[in-house]
């Protein structure tokens, strides 16, 4: 396939945050059209771990080994913590990394990346390069709660409560950004039946991708459970059919220290507000059952 026809990506991921990173990953790296230009290991905050961004390395690690792509795809660490302040960079390889991308950007070549965390590196990435704005990139967001005050669960939402000063760093910049909310994101569920149907016995990546998700809910889930959702995947799904989405363009906000939306500074932002969930789980079973035949 052509470079012509493929659409650059960047993905970053909070990779052992939860149990959905995973299968965006994989979905992404099994599609033909995405020139995946690096893996981006992102923190998720001290609720679960003191090394979060480090435990995110070892998952992605541990992902390429199970697909044969060790050494074969480009994985960065980001920044092992959120950032001070909306004045102050953390540096890392992972921020560098989507600089350097940028700057191959063209009128006719978009880079787009895809943060299924935290926002941090981004941020980081648009202080220690104020320029990467008015390049060709578009930022994809798995974040923040419905607009209109439509919300899946009180609080602030995980992705922004793990850094809101990037989050406010990244609206207020007048990058390209599709956020992907909470009200969005959260329906794209599977159950374990749905996953042993569909990719179990496949491969032993499929099986690993179902057996983490069944452990990862018995861990964290008092109550009797035998679904998920895979909240990270609309990003994915949406490179991969951007017409998959119904977008809506709204005013950047800002975020309050309680995840609430404040008025910001207006540069226009699209707001995705649907998602095709039957293309997203269905191409990506396809996939990892191909996978496993190969």
């Amino acid at each position: 396939m052509s470079a012509v026809t493929r659409r650059r990506v960047i993905v970053n991921t909070d990779a052992k945050n939860e149990a959905d990173d995973q299968f965006a990953i994989v979905h992404a790296l099994l599609s033909p059209t995405l020139d995946v230009r690096g893996l981006v290991a992102a923190h998720f905050g001290d609720h679960r771990s003191d090394h979060s961004m480090a435990d995110s390395r070892t998952e992605i690690d541990l992902l390429l080994r199970l697909m044969d792509l060790t050494d074969k795809v480009t994985v960065a660490n980001g920044s092992a913590g959120p950032i001070a302040d909306e004045s102050t960079p953390q540096d890392s390889p992972g921020a560098r990394l989507i600089i350097e991308e940028s700057k191959l950007a063209g009128p006719d070549d978009q880079l787009h990346v895809a943060f299924l965390g935290p926002l941090t590196d981004m941020a980081s990435a648009i202080l220690l390069d104020p320029e990467i704005v008015d390049r060709n990139v578009v930022v994809i967001w798995i974040g923040g709660v419905g607009y209109g005050g439509i919300e899946t669960y009180p609080g602030v939402e995980f992705n922004l409560g793990n850094d809101i000063a990037a989050a406010n760093v990244v609206f207020g910049s007048g990058i390209t950004v599709w956020q992907v909310p909470s009200s969005v994101y959260s329906q794209v569920s599977v159950g374990y039946a749905e996953l042993e149907e569909k990719i179990g016995g496949t491969s032993a990546l499929a099986d690993y991708l179902i057996r983490q998700l069944v452990e990862w809910n018995a861990t964290y889930h008092s109550e009797p459970i035998e679904s998920r959702s895979l909240g990270d995947s609309p990003a994915i799904s949406l490179l991969l059919y951007p017409r998959g989405g119904q977008f809506r363009t709204v005013p950047a906000p800002r975020f309050g220290a309680e995840g609430h939306y404040l008025p910001g500074t207006g540069n226009p932002i699209r707001l995705v507000e649907t998602v095709d969930v039957r293309f997203l789980l269905e191409d990506m079973f396809a996939k990892i059952r191909r996978f496993g035949r190969r």
